[in-house]
C-alpha cells in the first residue's frame, strides 16, 4: 500500500513525488518508461515566468495566455499559474536546474510567439531535459520509489474513490495491482496518436486518457490538438519555438517571409501548411542569427538539423512542415488537481485544468506541468493523511485484467496492427488535423468503427511471457483507437473554429460554442456535452 502513487514520470509527476514526499510518506512512481524518456525532455525552447516587473506583469501574461486560449479557459486558475511562475524558476533553480543567464549573471528571458513581453527562461535548447534531469536526481535524494516499465491497465474506483491501478509489469510479463490512498496521473498528452505525422515520442500513446475514461473519470476539449510549425520534413523531428524567437524566418520556396513567425502556433501552422499543400516547400532560415550565436543558443538545432536533415544552419536553409504537438484537452480538473474521482488527481499535459483552453503559449506547458505538479503532490498527500490502510483482498479489476491479457493471446494475426497504426496516423493527420469539415471528420469515424470491429483479428504474433514488446505495443494501439474516436467526434461536434480547431465548414468563433467539451463513458457508450467555462 503506497500513500500517494504517482503514473507517469515526466516533469509533472516527479514534481508531484518531490511534494507529496515532503509530508514524509511512501511515494512510488509508476511509468512505462524511464523519467529520461518522458515527453517533457523534447520541451526545448522554455518556460514562461515575469521574473523582471520593469515592462512585464502577472497581469499582462494572465492576459497573454487568456488569449490565446479563445475563451475557454479560467482566468483565475491562468492567473494562479502566472502569479506562482517566479517563485517556481526559482525554486528550480535553486535545486540545480541550469538556467542560460545573461550578462548581469541573472536569468536570460527569450520571446516566444503570442506574447507581447519577453518572459521565457531557457536552458540553451534543452530546458525541459534540464528540468527532468534535475527533478529526477532530487527524487532519488529523497528516496522516491520507481516503479519502471509497467505500462497502466486499469484503474481501482470503488463507490466513486480511487484505491490505486492495475499495471502489466512488461519486463516479468504479468499483471500487477498497486493500492494507494491517492493516485496521480501524469501520463501525458495524445498528440502520438498521429503516427509519423507528430513530434511526441513513440511512447505517447494516449493510455492514462484510454483508462480513465473507461474507469468513469469525465475528459474535456479533446478536439484541440496543437500542431507545432516547425518540426524536420521526413522525421518531424521538433524544432524549437526558441529558432523564430532568437529571430530565424520563415521563407517560402522563393525565399519570401509569408507570416509573423511569433503569431499563436495555430495561426503559423495552418500558413504553412497551406503552402504545403499548394505543393510548395516551406524553409526556416536561421543563417543571418551566425554561427555564434546558433551554437550559444541553439545547440540542438543545430545538430539535429545536421544529423537528421543534413543541413548547416549557418550556411542553408532547413525544410519544415507542421507536425502534431501539444494536447490542449485532458482529464478534467479543478484548480487543485483534483478529478470527478476521489482520491485520484491529475496533472501535466493529462489534465484539462482550465488553462491552456483552444490553443497553448508556447513556453506555459513547462510552467503548468512544474506548477500543477506541486499543486497534485501537495493534495494527494494530504488527502493520503486522512486515509487509513485498505486492505482488503485483491479487487475485481485485478482479476478481470489478468483475464483479459489471458484473452489477447489468443487473438488471430489476420491483420497487421502496426500497419493500422501507421495508417491511423496518416488518416487524423489529413482529417483531423489542422483544416478539419463534417464529411472528413464522419469518415474517420466511419473508418475507425471499421478498425475496432477487426482487433480480435489484429493478435500478437510473440507469445512469449517476459519482456513482449508486441503485448505492449498491441496495448497502445488500443489506446489509441479509443482516444481517437473521442478526437474525432468532439471535433464533429464542435462545429465552429477556435484556436487549433479549425473548420473549413464553420470557419468563424461562434459565441454559442464559447464552452468546454465534456466526455464520459456511460455503459460503454460515449456521452459527449458542453459546458460553461467556470
Amino acid at each position: 500500500m503506497y500513500d500517494v502513487l504517482i503514473i507517469g514520470s515526466g516533469a509533472a509527476g516527479l514534481t508531484a513525488a518531490l511534494n507529496a514526499k515532503e509530508n514524509g510518506l511512501k511515494v512510488a512512481i509508476l511509468s512505462k518508461t524511464y523519467p529520461t524518456h518522458s515527453q517533457t525532455v523534447q520541451a526545448q525552447g522554455g518556460i514562461n515566468a515575469v521574473l523582471y516587473e520593469d515592462d512585464d506583469s502577472v497581469d499582462i501574461h494572465t492576459q497573454d495566455t487568456y488569449k490565446a486560449s479563445c475563451g475557454l479557459a479560467n482566468k483565475e486558475n491562468i492567473n494562479f499559474m502566472c502569479k506562482n511562475a517566479k517563485d517556481t524558476i526559482l525554486w528550480l533553480d535553486k535545486i540545480g536546474v541550469p538556467f542560460t543567464k545573461n550578462k548581469n549573471s541573472k536569468i536570460a528571458q527569450r520571446k516566444f510567439g503570442g506574447t507581447k513581453k519577453i518572459r521565457t527562461c531557457y536552458s540553451s535548447d534543452y530546458t525541459g531535459l534540464k528540468i527532468v534531469h534535475t527533478l529526477f536526481d532530487q527524487c532519488i535524494k529523497n528516496d522516491v520509489e520507481f516503479l519502471n516499465e509497467h505500462i497502466l491497465l486499469e484503474l481501482i474506483i470503488d463507490n466513486n474513490v480511487c484505491l490505486g491501478v492495475i499495471a502489466f509489469d512488461i519486463i516479468e510479463g504479468i499483471v500487477k495491482e498497486f493500492k494507494a490512498k491517492s493516485t496521480i496521473l501524469a501520463t501525458g498528452g495524445y498528440a502520438g496518436i498521429y503516427t509519423n505525422f507528430t513530434t511526441n515520442s513513440f511512447s505517447n500513446t494516449a493510455d492514462g486518457l484510454a483508462v480513465s475514461l473507461n474507469a468513469g473519470v469525465n475528459l474535456s476539449n479533446i478536439e484541440f490538438v496543437q500542431f507545432h510549425p516547425t518540426a524536420l520534413v521526413n522525421s518531424n523531428i521538433l524544432v524549437s519555438e526558441s529558432a523564430r524567437g532568437e529571430g530565424g524566418y520563415l521563407l517560402d520556396q522563393n525565399e519570401k517571409r509569408f507570416v509573423d513567425e511569433l503569431k499563436p502556433r495555430d495561426e503559423v501552422a495552418r500558413a504553412i501548411y497551406k503552402k504545403i499543400k499548394n505543393n510548395e516547400k516551406v524553409y526556416l532560415d536561421l543563417r543571418h542569427l551566425g554561427l555564434e550565436k546558433i551554437n550559444s543558443l541553439m545547440p540542438q538545432e543545430k545538430r539535429l538539423a545536421l544529423e537528421f536533415s543534413n543541413i548547416k544552419l549557418e550556411h542553408e536553409l532547413l525544410p519544415i512542415n507542421p507536425a502534431a504537438h501539444y494536447s490542449m484537452g485532458g482529464i478534467k480538473t479543478d484548480i487543485n488537481s483534483n478529478t470527478n474521482i476521489n482520491s485520484l488527481y491529475a496533472c501535466g499535459e493529462v489534465a484539462q485544468a482550465s488553462i491552456h483552453g483552444a490553443n497553448r503559449l508556447g513556453g506555459n506547458s513547462l510552467l503548468e506541468i512544474v506548477i500543477f505538479g506541486k499543486v497534485a503532490g501537495v493534495n494527494a498527500s494530504n488527502n493520503a493523511k486522512e486515509i487509513k490502510n485498505n486492505k482488503d483482498k485483491e479487487s475485481n479489476e485485478f482479476k478481470k485484467q489478468k483475464q483479459y491479457i489471458k484473452e489477447i493471446y489468443t487473438y488471430t494475426n489476420e491483420i497487421n496492427f502496426y500497419e493500422s497504426k501507421e495508417y491511423l496516423g496518416k488518416l487524423f493527420f489529413d482529417n483531423v488535423g489542422l483544416f478539419r469539415n463534417e464529411e472528413n471528420l464522419q469518415l474517420v469515424i466511419n473508418k475507425l468503427d471499421e478498425i475496432k470491429s477487426k482487433i480480435p483479428k489484429m493478435g500478437i504474433l510473440d507469445k512469449s511471457i517476459e519482456y513482449n514488446k508486441n503485448l505492449v505495443d498491441f496495448l497502445e494501439f488500443l489506446n489509441m483507437i479509443e482516444i481517437a474516436e473521442v478526437i474525432a467526434k468532439t471535433a464533429k461536434n464542435r462545429k465552429e473554429s477556435r484556436g487549433a480547431h479549425y473548420r473549413d465548414d464553420y470557419p468563424e468563433e461562434s459565441k454559442s460554442y464559447e464552452k468546454n467539451s465534456l466526455i464520459k463513458k456511460v455503459d460503454n457508450k460515449l456521452i459527449l456535452s458542453f459546458e460553461d467555462v467556470l
